[in-house]
């Protein structure tokens, strides 16, 4: 065996031992944070600051890139630095045990620090780190226990080389191979074990939600029902998009829950989840966009909402006359800003306790979050929001002001392409180009026009008409003949303006810009 091959060896089992005792700390951690807050969960505490520590542009790329998936992304990638680490303390472990002990106590003081620090932050929400780190270092001891040379005479020589393979040299192989399996067993249950329990509790929410006081008529059937691939007109709960900046779902006792109003406003309030039942509830149908969707992209959805209107919670209050922003706070500490006047001038903004005919899903707010229509969520949709308070920009800026976004950002109206799909072989004749379209803050939408081959645009059949703060479905037969083809789509809204052809990048206000795909046919 070449001398590089044997030190390979050698220090495999030590930093194997590393890595096991760590995942078992991890896993340890991990379930006791189910059982108290998943935020303090070691793994996803770094995770999360890892989120607000990126820049801007890489954000914006991971969202581009992975979509949804950025979430398991990043928190794949912060066990792969943990991993490495904790392989590296498996080897000073090999050198003295205290090294690779002390190692371990600074890897979990990271995710402790940062779980401390978090704004909502009690006692408890170091618990899990310091759990973590107890059974890192005493899974890491039995390991390296494990892993030393049997003593000189204390099996007889014959049975030592028997369980080692090389007479008076090395480890137990039995002794070592139970602790390996041992402390692997139990990272994996306790980490499933935390996974179940965290999703049990996030399960939904049983609750009688009262009928609106002027409740919509049912929903007419959608263009979905008649083309294969169009976006369903309203979007289920299940399939709607969630883009935030957490890495797991609150878990929000409805009993608890508070929302206060304070800040330049007349008098304090506070209202507990009953209260707003108790109030008269209004039921909208409402279409919510991301300020991370591209063009053609899918972070934009479609839902009936009910809540109250946010003006009745704000009379409650009595706005005072320096605020420009409504500064609201979720459950954890995040920050939303939205502008005051924008959010009170006629529309539709509410705070949503229902979603399609049931109660808000956790991982889209509840107990309660902010609707706001027209504006991109990042400035009018806080979810699992706590408090809101009145002041000015000049006073306070929340998280994604500080980042340099904009402040006031309308959505841009907008046609997407549905199908067929980009790079879509498709059969010469007629076939179907569809999708959907959105312009709420100019009158809605007027028509939508489709163009092939740069040729003349052509208005597309609308679906159902539900308002003009919610989308509108539609369609285009064509003609098609064989070859390669390129098909655009583009809203024109109800002021007659279409929608511009500019390309911009969802930073700082929304993407804009024609959706154009290529096809073939043939």
């Amino acid at each position: 065996m070449t001398r590089p091959l044997a030190a390979l060896r050698s220090a495999f089992v030590p930093a194997l031992s590393g890595v096991l005792a760590t995942l078992a700390g991890v896993g340890a951690g991990h379930l006791v944070a189910a059982l108290l807050d998943p935020a303090d969960s070691p793994v996803l505490a770094v995770g999360s600051q890892v989120i607000d520590l990126t820049p801007t542009p890489v954000k914006e790329w991971a969202v581009a890139e992975f979509g949804t998936a950025d979430k398991p992304i990043l928190i794949g990638s912060v066990l792969v630095g943990v991993v490495l680490l904790a392989a590296a303390a498996g080897l000073l472990a090999r050198r003295r045990f205290a090294y690779g002990a002390a190692a371990l106590v600074v890897l979990v003081a990271i995710p402790a620090v940062v779980a401390a620090t978090r704004p909502t932050a009690g006692a408890a929400a170091v618990v899990p780190s310091l759990v973590a780190g107890l059974v890192g270092v005493a899974a890491l001891w039995w390991l390296v226990r494990a892993a030393r040379p049997a003593a000189a005479g204390s099996v007889p020589e014959g049975e030592h080389a028997r369980r080692t393979g090389d007479a008076g040299h090395g480890p137990s192989r039995r002794g070592l191979l139970v602790a390996v399996g041992v402390v692997a067993g139990a990272a994996a249950v306790m980490g499933g074990a935390g996974r179940w329990i965290a999703s049990y509790r996030s399960r939904a929410v049983d609750i009688d939600l009262p009928a609106a006081a002027d409740p919509l008529r049912a929903l007419p059937k959608g263009l979905e029902t008649r083309f294969d691939g169009i976006t369903p007109l309203q979007v289920p709960n299940a399939d709607f998009y969630r883009v935030d900046t957490r890495l797991d779902v609150p878990i929000v006792d409805v009993d608890d829950w508070t929302l206060t109003i304070d800040g330049d406003v007349d008098q304090e309030v506070t209202f507990t989840f009953d209260d707003l039942l108790a109030m008269d509830l209004v039921e909208r149908d409402i279409t919510l966009t991301c300020v991370s969707t591209s063009v053609g992209g899918k972070f934009v959805g479609g839902a009936r909402w009910l809540g109250v209107p946010l003006t009745d919670l704000l009379d409650r209050a009595g706005v005072g006359s320096r605020a420009d922003q409504i500064f609201s706070t979720d459950v954890d500490g995040m920050t939303i800003s939205t502008p005051l006047a924008v959010a009170t001038d006629g529309r539709d903004s509410m705070l949503a306790i229902g979603m399609n005919g049931e109660p808000l899903p956790r991982e889209h707010g509840f107990p309660a979050r902010m609707v706001v229509p027209g504006l991109y969520g990042f400035i009018s949709a806080t979810k699992w929001v706590t408090r809101m308070t009145l002041t000015t920009y000049d006073d306070q800026q929340a998280y994604w002001t500080e980042r340099d976004w904009a402040t006031d950002a309308p959505i841009k109206p907008s046609s997407r392409i549905d199908t067929p799909k980009a790079l879509a072989q498709l059969d010469p004749g007629e076939n179907v180009i569809g999708g959907v379209a959105w312009a709420q803050y100019d009158g809605g939408v007027g028509t939508v026009q489709v163009r092939v081959d740069g040729g003349a645009w052509q208005d597309a059949e609308l679906g159902p008409d539900l308002g003009t703060d919610y989308w509108r479905q539609w369609f285009h037969r064509w003609d098609a003949e064989p070859g390669q083809h390129r098909i655009a789509t583009r809203v024109v809204d109800g002021r007659g303006e279409p929608q511009t052809a500019v390309r911009a990048e969802p930073f700082p206000a929304g993407s804009s810009g024609i959706q154009e795909l290529i096809v073939t046919v043939g």
